[in-house]
């Protein structure tokens, strides 16, 4: 093929302005993709290999090679991975976030299909080159293609492209990044070294460098009167050396390892800047032998509600990268954690089928699920208020006081995504409810577990009490909470949006029930005394044919109306039946575009408000009956079917 010109995607032309300048704020990060994909490309090499050992050709050891030329001012990353075709060079160069791992899946049929999809995805690594290159040039050749059939690839990461067939002898792809002035520090063996050592020194293929010596300045001749020798300098011996440990950073003694590497091992695995949160690192033996290391992220990334993307963690057996995001490894609501699972026992021709199915799939699942909680426990057990600490710390290890305060942290992330366990994984219910932490009507801006609740609870009390809203304002401020703060009565406010839908799962936290404080009739129980029992009754047959006509008046909807004593300030309020869908449920479901009941709720009024006692011969009583419905239903956080008709009511009594 003759050198043609191709067009970059246009998202590439916009987006190349904004990885170099915006994507990575420290320069040096390139290095790290560029090793990074070179490795990708070697694991894929393996991975096919397992069926075509032929693709080895007479390379068998895997490895990357960085090389510099100050003169040329160029810095070269090579690998003898996979390589590429001229189509896969224009394709997968051109756009951003393919690779050839993606195309690679719709080649393959069968359970091999399924293997296919446990490869990494490229993303816009390759585009970070540019941060230091004003020009990049890509030689390549796809293993088991002829010498002939190499490719070349070059541009300035503007607007197009050049790709021409050339010869290449070797498989496997060369980057050559020809710096810019301001970068030749990267042409430099001390600084590459330096930055493998910082970002890459897990990747397990070795990383190799040409070796440097000194050498002297040769002697002036002697007839030149200024004498002495000229400048020494580095050069290079033609010896390779490998640069990183070239060991899979899973597999060492984590007594070898230090804080910092497992967080820069984070960072690669991740591509996240953040350090994380926190991790652990095990090894499990017993009939399903793996070595684990799991990481909580400090930060959720933008998609963490994006239920279409797949997440996990990388799975290797014996080191043989097998999976780039193996979700069969942990359950949804974990989706969260990153890291890696090495399996001693899994076949190598490992396909989806089998990771849904097979025990040791399912033993290894439930471990790693096992292991997070731990860490999260871990966590919660060290995260108090720093008043709660006072005089305590003194006698914690660096360890543990390390970790005051990080379940708050995580939790901020993370925590409506954890509720979602309460539905998905019954068989760890009772530790996910320990884990969960709400907002209270009597302590502000803490976050309450069931236990704290609990322990607070008044004498007489029989149940944990809660609201659910779509804001903490809303809740804080719904007529429903009125006489549980006249009483002193903490409830729980809740707020997520998953939080609906997760407390059908839950009825009951270590013996004491979960009551909605919107939903059935009211009644405190022993904390309401007699003469309140006997003032409501009361009231309620005084009202009786008031009830009457606004239950006749309200048919359209309301289920019923009746006197409640929950109310203190407000004229009225919507409640539930205890069995029944609750109103912000309903709204929730119409809003995703799923099909949802028609919830009719309970009018309740407040007998001693001055509205309710004025309803009762009233020549308004119709339009009054309506706008009490509905600011109800404005309390509760929704909105009147007829918000013109509301308006126009109101502004006739006001006038």
């Amino acid at each position: 093929m003759s050198k043609q010109t191709h067009a970059f995607q246009a998202e590439v032309a916009q987006l190349l302005h904004l990885v170099t300048h915006s994507l990575y704020s420290n320069q040096e990060i390139f290095l790290r993709e560029m090793i990074s994909n070179a490795s990708d490309a070697c694991d894929k090499l393996r991975f096919e290999a397992l069926n075509n050992s032929a693709l080895f050709e007479d390379a068998p050891e895997l490895q990357v090679r960085l090389s510099f030329d100050k003169t040329a001012k160029t810095l070269t990353i090579t690998d003898n991975g996979i390589g590429m075709t001229a189509q896969e060079a224009i394709d997968h160069l051109g756009t951003i976030a393919k690779s050839g791992t993606k195309d690679f899946v719709s080649k393959l049929s069968g359970d091999q299909k399924s293997d296919a999809q446990l490869i990494g995805q490229f993303g816009v690594g390759f585009y970070s080159g540019f941060i230091v290159a004003d020009k990049i040039t890509v030689e390549t050749r796809r293993a088991g293609a002829a010498s002939a059939e190499g490719v070349r690839w070059i541009s300035g990461g503007t607007g197009d492209f050049e790709v021409e067939t050339i010869a290449r002898a070797e498989r496997g792809t060369s980057v050559v990044l020809h710096l810019r002035e301001e970068a030749l520090d990267y042409a430099n063996t001390w600084k590459l070294k330096e930055i493998v050592g910082k970002y890459s020194d897990h990747i397990s293929l070795p990383i190799l460098m040409e070796k440097e010596e000194w050498k002297d300045g040769e002697l002036i001749e002697p007839n030149n009167e200024e004498g002495g020798r000229q400048p020494g300098g580095m050069v290079k011996t033609g010896e390779w050396e490998t640069i990183n440990k070239a060991s899979a950073l899973w597999t060492r003694p984590k007594k070898d390892i230090t804080d910092e590497q497992y967080a820069d091992f984070y960072k690669q695995i991740s591509r996240d800047f953040e350090a994380p949160l926190t991790w652990t690192h095990n090894r499990v033996e017993g009939s399903t032998e793996y070595t684990q290391l799991l990481y909580i992220p400090s930060k959720a990334p933008q998609d963490l509600w994006n239920r279409d993307k797949k997440a996990g963690i990388k799975l290797y057996v014996k080191r043989v990268f097998i999976m780039d995001e193996a979700e069969a490894l942990m359950p949804s609501y974990l989706r969260f954690v990153k890291g890696v699972v090495d399996s001693a026992d899994l076949p190598l021709n490992v396909s989806r089928e089998l990771l849904q199915e097979s025990r040791d799939v399912k033993a290894i699942r439930e471990g790693c699920t096992k292991r997070v909680l731990s860490m999260l426990e871990d966590l919660a057990k060290h995260d108090k208020a720093p008043a709660a600490t006072e005089g305590v710390t003194d006698v914690l290890s660096d360890e543990d006081k390390a970790k005051l305060g990080q379940y708050t942290k995580f939790y901020a992330e993370f925590g409506a995504v954890l509720k979602e366990g309460l539905g998905e994984d019954f068989g760890n219910q009772a530790r996910l409810s320990k884990l969960l932490r709400f907002a209270s009507s009597t302590h502000d801006n803490v976050s309450v577990s069931f236990a704290d609740y609990k322990a607070r609870m008044k004498d007489g009390q029989d149940a944990i009490y809660y609201i659910t809203a779509d804001t903490l304002a809303a809740a804080k401020n719904s007529p429903q909470l009125e006489v549980f703060k006249k009483k002193g009565i903490e409830v729980l406010l809740m707020t997520d949006r998953v939080d609906e839908w997760a407390l059908n799962f839950v009825n009951e936290f270590d013996g004491t029930p979960l009551q909605s404080v919107a939903k059935g009739a009211f009644d405190l129980g022993k904390l309401q005394d007699e003469e309140e029992k006997k003032a409501t009754e009361d009231a309620a047959e005084t009202f009786k044919p008031m009830l009457a006509k606004l239950k006749e008046a309200l048919k359209d909807k309301a289920e019923d109306v009746r006197v409640t004593s929950r109310l203190v300030d407000s004229p009225a309020c919507l409640v539930v039946t205890d069995d029944g869908m609750s109103m912000q449920l309903a709204r929730m479901l119409k809003q995703a575009g799923q099909s949802a009941p028609d919830v009719k709720p309970v009018l309740e009024v407040n007998p001693e408000h001055a509205l309710v006692k004025k309803l009762d011969g009233s020549v308004h009583f119709h339009d009054l009956a309506h706008i009490l419905f509905d600011q109800a239903l404005l309390a509760e956080g929704g909105l009147p079917a007829d918000p013109a008709a509301y308006v126009k009511r109101v502004n006739a009594l006001l006038s």
